[in-house]
């Protein structure tokens, strides 16, 4: 499906505060729709809700915890007692995470599961049904990652979490098949953010991190074209998003060759010191 007029359109993204959200809200602000943005930081939120206000577009901001059930459950009460059902609803927030498995605890596996995968769990189950029940041309838009088809090491964590929402993704759309609801999975690849500044195993270093770091800044994208993207795919009903830097060509090789896929990503992991050589890790 598609919402080809967003003038007027109801649209709601969470992790609205920063970075791709940050984006996207202001991108379907400049499209006249009408805004209604979540983030757990309420600072951030009231900034964004001033952007998004400087832009003419009405906006309802919510200080919301996607991974927390009573949180959601009370934010998607306030928005249908104040606008009803959402024409699109963009499930972005997320965490990054830092670490290989053997170096990655298990609470920090509960909390990127809980963030990045419950939080889109929460979004479309607190949403979807009044969005069914209305009718009419609407989107569910759930950001996965670039890491979801082609992911790199030092991040199985955040993989899984992003393979469970592509995967989440894929079967949304077989179940609202015949419906008037597209689903769209965005699978943004290096993108200029804070990700990286996030949670972080105790196993990587800060030189690591370090380098990293300047590696997003050097290739990664802007958010803003991340957030144009989505505004596209929603006026197309796209159904898949491959956007920013080593997205699409990464996605392709993995269709040709998984280890090929693999043997590129842990080439660029140990060009850029992000990962050590086979030889020189601790045995």
């Amino acid at each position: 499906m598609a919402v080809p007029q967003l003038k007027g359109a109801t649209v709601l993204v969470t992790g609205a505060g920063s970075g791709i959200g940050r984006a996207t809200a202001l991108a379907f602000a400049a499209q006249r729709a009408h805004l209604i943005i979540s983030d757990i930081s309420a600072p951030a939120l009231a900034t964004v809700e001033k952007e998004v206000a400087a832009l003419g577009a009405p906006c309802f901001a919510h200080v919301a915890d996607v991974a927390n059930e009573a949180s959601m459950r009370a934010f998607a009460d306030a928005v249908h007692a104040r606008s009803g059902a959402v024409d699109v609803l963009v499930n972005n927030a997320g965490i990054g995470y830092l670490g290989p498995f053997t170096g990655t605890p298990l609470a920090d596996w509960r909390r990127v599961l809980d963030i990045n995968v419950m939080g889109v769990v929460h979004g479309c189950h607190f949403f979807l049904p009044r969005m069914l029940s209305a009718g009419g041309q609407r989107q569910i838009v759930n950001v996965a990652s670039s890491a979801a088809v082609a992911p790199g090491p030092n991040m199985s964590a955040y993989a899984a979490s992003k393979y469970a929402v592509l995967g989440l993704c894929d079967v949304l759309a077989m179940e609202l098949s015949g419906t008037p609801i597209g689903v769209t999975a965005v699978c943004p690849g290096v993108v200029n953010t804070a990700i990286t500044k996030g949670p972080k195993s105790e196993a990587i270093s800060e030189a690591q991190l370090a380098r990293l770091q300047a590696f997003y800044q050097k290739e990664g994208c802007s958010p803003e074209i991340i957030a144009e993207a989505i505004v596209a795919a929603v006026r197309t009903g796209r159904e898949m998003v491959l956007v920013g830097p080593f997205a699409r060509p990464m996605y392709h090789v993995k269709r040709v060759s998984r280890a090929l896929s693999r043997r590129l990503s842990l080439q660029s992991a140990v060009k850029i010191g992000f990962w050590a050589t086979e030889s020189s890790r601790p045995r």
